[in-house]
């Protein structure tokens, strides 16, 4: 009696081009981030036009500094829940690999995540630099990773309301 190999050639198959969108979110991201920190100093900004800065900071905590000013264990917290985070959305992936937008959503984000636990894992921190503001007030800086992340959970929100409407 023959029995369905759950890790078929054809379900693997489909699942590698996501894995390729987020390996590519994680390399531009990485290699901005190691590239910012090779030409700038800690708390360094350059104007880039009126409204957008390149600056390097470092944040402890998540989005918009959450947690920042903790002790340390959030590095540890922030770290668990990426790496979570990321093996279900392989698993959702391996899963819906067939669901276009809702797989690009989960790349983006799969790569995002990964990108920013890299930054904790090896400095503790994640690597900002991209400041947009209005005036004096600043948007808190982020990276490529973040706006991956931001990119993708809108393409979430985009494919909900288009099944929702169907």
């Amino acid at each position: 009696m023959a029995t369905k190999n759950r890790f078929s050639s054809n379900n693997s198959t489909r699942l590698v081009p996501w894995l390729g969108v987020a390996a590519i979110v994680l390399l531009l991201d990485q290699l901005t981030k190691i590239t910012i920190t090779q030409l700038f100093k800690y708390g360094e900004s350059h104007p880039v036009t009126s409204f957008f800065n390149l600056v390097l900071v470092y944040n402890k905590g998540a989005a918009f500094s959450f947690l920042a000013s903790e002790t340390g264990w959030q590095r540890y917290l922030f770290t668990g829940i990426g790496v979570a985070a990321s093996l279900f959305i392989v698993y959702l992936l391996k899963k819906h690999a067939g669901q276009r937008m809702f797989c690009w959503a989960l790349a983006l984000i799969l790569g995002g995540a990964l990108g920013n636990v890299i930054d904790r894992m090896m400095y503790g921190h994640v690597i900002d630099f991209l400041d947009f503001h209005v005036r004096n007030w600043h948007w808190p800086a982020f990276n490529l990773a973040d706006s991956a992340i931001c990119v993708g959970a809108v393409l979430f929100v985009v494919d909900e309301l288009r099944r929702v409407n169907r």
